[in-house]
């Protein structure tokens, strides 16, 4: 078997035979009527008319040999097949696409559009060109790219050969559209907020840190789509707004985290956390229903039915429950005891990182559809106190397969305890726990003029992955990728 270096230097050489025949290998144009698509819609009527029409695409393959042969082309989803025969042909440019065509070319044949004897929709060739030359074989269709990282990293390829792989992405975008049209149509407004951040809010998570060189200042990506920007936003007087963006958490990577993607979130003025599990239950039920034509999903062992009423569930008696332990009242040094003997790894000894261990660990072992409400307040440090029970809060969490897919809440806006929030905060990142939120009195300044009651609510591709049933590195389309060492 030639090497991959033999391969490319023979294609090469059909470089030359092309500019001796004087056919350019890489024209800035070439003739295309119509996509593979429309040609397979509109055949009928064309082959009536017996009329010239052009098509371009890749050639994903050639049959036969001698006089005839029969060159599949690819456009997107679509492939169509181009019949060459040396009879119907120009003869040299029958041998020049005999001499020089290989599969993974870019071509464009002109023709009439007629049906084989087995009655597939072809095209008779008459003339043809190249649009681009591939230097390069296509990875074999059964053999190739089957490394994980090979393919998310040649990921053009990946999609290329694998349809399966290209509707993902086909949905994802369904996906975010169904969301933005969603809340567009009760009335939301679309913005957009900074990606830089002097102090980072909005979420638990390391933050990537760069650096403003005109400013000569210290600044961090996002981690979250603009909370406290958008907040306000509210204060400034839009009753609803919401941002579709990418955040930046400088965290470790799994099936269900990266460091780079896409999420949504949404604030709604004089709405609280039980008018919005309602609305937002109501959202994603359409934007599920719009993307995949079902409610009904398999995430690994877990199989989830998102039609019908969600469960809420209790997040200090779900633990209990599950744990024995009580978070609100239980020890550091019993929660440790506890994760210990469940076999459980934690990073911090504070209450804080104990208590969100022990959530992770049950968490795992629930199916959903589920909300997970009434969040204690010190893992919430954003989310407005429950009356009743001012160390609880009025926090929503959407469990599927055993994972944490949204998270919305009743938005604080009392200045006085965010500041004394935003303290408790601060003091857990000068003891070294770097998932701890950064203070911003600028917020609390804001929150001072005034902010109306409101429910906030986010999701991001995780949910789209956990309906797809793939690992989130999967769902994008150019994950990053540790380099490949020469």
């Amino acid at each position: 078997m030639a090497s991959l270096s033999e391969l490319k230097a023979a294609r090469i050489k059909k470089l030359e035979r092309l500019g001796d025949f004087g056919m350019e290998a890489y024209p800035a144009r070439v003739i295309k009527d119509m996509s593979l698509a429309e040609a397979k819609a509109r055949f009928d009527d064309m082959e009536k008319s017996g009329q010239t029409f052009s098509l371009a695409g890749r050639i994903v393959a050639i049959r036969g040999q001698g006089a005839i042969l029969f060159v599949v082309l690819k456009e997107d989803k679509e492939t169509f097949q181009a019949v060459f025969k040396k009879d119907e042909l120009d003869e040299k440019l029958f041998e020049l696409f005999t001499e020089v065509a290989d599969i993974g070319d870019f071509i464009s044949v002109s023709g009439k559009f007629f049906r084989t004897q087995r009655g597939e929709q072809s095209l008779a060739v008459s003339g043809w060109s190249m649009a681009s030359k591939s230097l390069l074989p296509l990875p074999e269709k059964w053999h190739g790219l089957t490394d994980p990282d090979e393919k998310l990293r040649k990921r053009y390829l990946d999609i290329l050969m694998d349809d399966e792989v290209r509707e993902i992405f086909y949905k994802k975008a369904v996906f975010w559209e169904a969301t933005r049209e969603f809340l567009k149509k009760n009335g939301f407004l679309e913005v957009e907020t900074p990606t830089l951040e002097i102090t980072t809010g909005g979420a638990e998570a390391r933050p990537f840190a760069t650096h403003h060189n005109d400013f000569d200042l210290d600044v961090f990506m996002r981690i979250s789509v603009g909370e406290l920007w958008q907040k306000r936003l509210l204060a400034a007087g839009f009753p609803r707004v919401f941002e579709i963006g990418r955040v930046y958490r400088n965290e470790g990577s799994s099936p269900e985290h990266l460091q780079e993607f896409t999420s949504m979130e949404f604030y709604a003025s004089f709405m609280d956390y039980n008018e919005g599990m309602s609305f937002t239950e109501g959202m994603i039920k359409e934007v599920v229903q719009k993307t995949f034509g079902t409610l009904l999903f398999t995430k690994g062992e877990h199989t989830f039915d998102l039609s019908g009423a969600w469960e809420r569930v209790p997040y200090v008696e779900t633990i209990e429950k599950m744990t024995g332990v009580n978070v609100l009242s239980a020890n550091e040094t019993d929660m440790e005891s506890k994760l210990s003997e469940l076999g459980v790894k934690y990073e911090g000894k504070n209450r804080e990182r104990l208590t969100d261990t022990l959530w992770k660990y049950c968490r795992k072992q629930l199916t959903g559809p589920l909300w997970l409400v009434d969040v204690p307040k010190i893992v919430s440090p954003l989310a407005k106190a429950k009356k009743d029970n001012p160390l609880l809060t009025e926090r929503a969490q959407l469990i599927l397969a055993g994972a944490e897919c949204t998270n919305g809440f009743s938005e604080l806006n009392d200045p006085i305890d965010q500041r004394q929030r935003f303290e408790v905060q601060k003091k857990l990142l000068e003891e070294g726990d770097e998932e701890a939120m950064m203070s911003d009195m600028e917020f609390v300044e804001m929150l001072e003029h005034g902010m109306p009651p409101a429910f906030g609510f986010a999701y991001g591709e995780r949910l789209f992955a956990f309906l797809v049933n793939r690992p989130i590195r999967e769902t994008q389309l150019f994950p990053l990728m540790r380099p490949k060492e020469e």
